[in-house]
């Protein structure tokens, strides 16, 4: 008789049974049947009865074993306040409160009811101490720091921008208000420079600009701006120094992914000033002809020389829709991480503090550019007293204008302020730990779960080895601790990563995703791009981010700056008397000290490091301790004579800049910068005046970036795989040896006889992992300046929200 196995159970858990074939005779079959039906009844009781007791076996195995600790991170009470962190809601409130008081002066407009005409308040935000005084306060919390906060004011009447200095903090008789002019090289900011706007004067305006063309344009593209199948998106910058402002506006169809689907109608627009009475059309391109009146344009039209594209076409292929055909056993869900043992990481939600493996920081978030780490202490010692992003700048290429004028330098749109809520279990582990955040800005809103923070398992282990004599043997595991904040800008989503891992090193990446900035397909724009479909392309442009590295190495404010180059030598060798002949060629190291702030580049084929020494803190072997830097690909800005990018991003145009902290030079760019090319509020050239950094206090300013030449692949969105950069913070003689191996998840084998195994920490053999709850999605909350409640559904939360009133039919970035 065949052999009865135990029935296996599929996905959909159906049982499924041996079949056995027989030779036997017709009679013997039929005994064989009768006996096999008697044996299935009692088999089928049996696998019923089996069943059953194996899922209430699951049931008291389940509970008997437990549910696996909790994952979130551990609360703590950070060691001292946060004194970096931004402004709470009652704070600034008060602030505003307290500025629009008649007694400053300051004829202020509710910002919600204000035109470019009125005077009314952008921001107002926390201002950091000075560094000095943060360092006496790191050595004694007694001390008490005073709080100060900054408003920046649009002036409507005079057409500036002035950012002010309010404190201290709290409010009282001894609080002084006064220009901040200390942090910028021009002031005041004309206020052609904003990248703000009024939504509705800008829908005035479009249906201004693109209604006496609505004729042609249903004829052209089968629709119209005022019926909303098409809309309309800008360029910048949108000034040189502040003297006008105009932009580069291009018609693209309406709907999801609006970035791929530009059309061939482009209107230069002057936006110059503050009445939108005085806006005007300059000139008008299509098919790379030039219509300087929309006489002209109407002319060709009539003489049928304007070009109809083909249909639009009406498939979802720019959504995020799945398609094709699915994959084997893609209908499972995938891994995901399980933490047997509980959270191995503290937060103290309220300060902003986070402690990991040694590691411990304060965080900050700001509207600029979103999440700063400030104090990084490792081990209990200062490395960095700053990091932050400070830029993120995209130069287009292409055969149009729209592509070949336009430089994008996200700050001004608020990197920090468009951060959302991450999508918990696709952008960050479902057990990540979710922070909020919140800014000021024409009212106050906070981003609920806009920061994640997550231990993971790198995949491989941090060191390893095998071999047979003791001690020899065996490996460290490769933990990682992961700080997140996601900001879509536009077409882009940008990932910030801050990793920790447990030798001391700090990565930094840069990943992007999101829509391409697409241009208008034809054989022309074959050097600037590829064809994405039939009539889009993905257009050439360069991504550079730039960061702040403020290090304190040895947990000291001065350091120096090293150059570590390779060059070949040939050195003849007195033992070298054999076939090879007496000259041995190899490698060796040059160090060059950098004795003044300078912009630099990395050697071809990274033939070297760059490195931040304390020469007055050395380790046990007598070197130097520093950190070097070691960055992945490598990328700065390939165009350098662009008059669009003159002066406002000289950062950008090295790989990296070393230059002597001062508390007036705390960024490399501003959120005006992009609109002044010519006249840059900061003018990152003039931080290098020639001044020793010696053992000083020194700032590194690092890039990240790619040369994104986009493909068939970047639609409809591009990939975090490839569009990503990074750069390694890594000790340099920092330690006497490798402190990883302070890790007791780590295991040594060695052989004797038998191999013996010996794990530093053994994990817990089985729990029950709690159950993932539904994926949910939230968002923001608003304010007024008042601090009431925004309604969710009003027309000043979706402005908010980036989400403007869709008469308007108009984008920026």
């Amino acid at each position: 008789m065949a052999e009865v196995s135990q029935p296996l159970l599929d996905k959909e858990q159906h049982p499924t049974y041996p079949v056995a074939r027989s030779n036997r005779t017709h009679r013997a079959t039929w005994h064989s049947a009768i006996l096999a039906g008697v044996i299935g009844a009692l088999l089928s009781t049996s696998i019923h009865w089996y069943a059953s007791s194996s899922k209430v076996a699951q049931r008291v195995q389940k509970d008997s074993i437990g549910f696996c600790p909790s994952p979130d991170a551990l609360p703590a009470k950070a060691p001292r306040s946060n004194i970096w962190k931004n402004l709470d809601l009652q704070e600034a409130v008060h602030i505003r409160r307290w500025l629009m008081d008649p007694e400053r002066g300051l004829n202020l407009t509710k910002a919600d009811d204000a035109n470019d005409s009125d005077t009314f308040i952008h921001i107002v935000e926390a201002y950091k101490p000075s560094k000095d005084l943060a360092l006496k306060y790191l050595a004694d919390p007694e001390l008490t720091v005073p709080r100060y906060a900054h408003a920046v004011i649009h002036n409507g009447t005079s057409e500036s921008i002035t950012d002010h200095l309010i404190g201290p903090l709290p409010l009282s008789i001894n609080t002084t208000l006064r220009p901040l002019h200390e942090i910028y090289h021009n002031h005041p900011i004309p206020l052609n420079a904003r990248s703000t706007f009024n939504w509705a004067a800008l829908a005035d305006m479009t249906r201004l600009l693109f209604g006496p063309f609505e004729e042609i344009h249903r004829d052209l593209f089968n629709g119209t701006v005022e019926d909303g199948t098409l809309d309309v998106a800008g360029t910048a910058p949108m000034s040189y120094d502040g003297e006008w402002r105009r932009s580069w506006v291009q018609l693209r169809r309406a709907g999801p992914g609006a970035w791929l689907k530009g059309l061939d109608f482009y209107c230069y627009v002057d936006m110059t000033g503050t009445d939108p009475s005085q806006y005007k059309l300059l000139s008008i391109v299509h098919n790379r002809k030039v219509y300087n009146s929309t006489e002209s344009l109407f002319t060709a039209w009539k003489a049928g020389e304007l070009v109809r594209p083909p249909p639009a076409e009406m498939s979802n292929w720019a959504t995020r829709l799945p398609t094709g055909k699915a994959r084997d056993l893609d209908d499972r869900a995938g891994p995901r991480t399980v933490q047997f043992d509980g959270g191995r990481y503290r937060v103290d939600r309220k300060e902003g503090w986070i402690s990991w493996m040694g590691w411990e920081f304060f965080t900050s978030f700001e509207r600029d550019m979103g999440l700063h780490l400030w104090n990084i202490n490792f081990r209990g010692e200062r490395i960095i007293y700053e990091l932050s992003p400070q830029e993120a700048m995209a130069q287009y290429s292409g055969y149009d204008p729209h592509q070949a004028s336009c430089v994008w330098l996200d700050r001004a749109f608020g990197m920090g302020g468009n951060v959302r809520e991450v999508i918990l279990g696709y952008d960050c582990p479902a057990d990540a730990t979710l922070l909020d955040a919140t800014i000021h800005e024409k009212g106050s809103s906070t981003r609920r779960n806009a920061i994640c923070i997550f231990e993971r398992e790198s995949g491989r282990p941090l060191s390893r080895h095998t071999g047979f004599t003791k001690g020899e043997m065996g490996a460290v595991k490769g933990y990682e601790l992961v700080v997140r904040s996601i900001s879509t800008v536009g077409n882009y989503d940008y990932l910030f990563d801050y990793t920790f891992q447990l030798d001391g090193t700090i990565e930094i990446r840069l990943s992007a995703s999101g829509y391409l900035q697409g241009g208008v397909w034809h054989e022309e724009q074959s050097n600037y791009g590829h064809k994405i479909r039939e009539t889009a392309m993905g257009s050439l442009h360069d991504h550079v981010i730039n960061y702040k590295v403020d290090f304190d190495v040895g947990g000291e404010v001065r350091n120096s700056f090293m150059k570590v180059g390779l060059e070949v030598e040939e050195r003849d060798e007195d033992w070298f008397e054999d076939d090879w002949g007496k000259a041995a060629v190899q490698q060796r190291l040059v160090r060059e000290m950098i004795e003044e702030e300078a912009m630099l580049d990395y050697a071809q084929n990274m033939e070297g490091a760059y490195v931040v020494t304390n020469e007055e803190s050395l380790n046990r072997w007598g070197h130097p301790r520093g950190y070097a830097l070691h960055p992945g690909p490598l990328c700065r800005l390939t165009n350098l004579k662009s008059k669009r990018t003159e002066r406002n991003v000289e950062w950008a145009k090295h790989h990296l800049a070393v230059s002597r902290r001062k508390d007036e030079e705390p960024s490399s760019s501003s959120m005006w910068n992009i609109n002044l090319p010519g006249k840059p509020a900061v003018d990152f050239g003039k931080l290098f005046d020639g001044e020793s950094i010696d053992q000083e206090d020194l700032v590194v300013w690092i890039n990240l970036g790619t040369h994104h030449i986009p493909r068939s692949e970047d639609s409809p969105n591009t990939l975090t795989n490839v569009a990503t950069s990074y750069i390694l913070l890594t000790p340099w003689n920092y330690n006497d040896a490798d402190v990883s191996l302070e890790s007791r998840n780590s295991v040594i084998l060695n052989k004797d006889g038998n191999w013996v195994v010996q794990e530093g920490v053994k994990q817990p053999e089985h729990c029950v992992p709690r159950d993932t709850p539904p994926l949910t999605y939230g968002g923001i909350e608003g304010w007024d300046e008042d601090g009431s409640k925004r309604d969710e559904g009003g027309l000043q939360y979706r402005q908010m929200l980036g989400e403007f009133d869709r008469s308007t039919q108009y984008s920026y970035r």
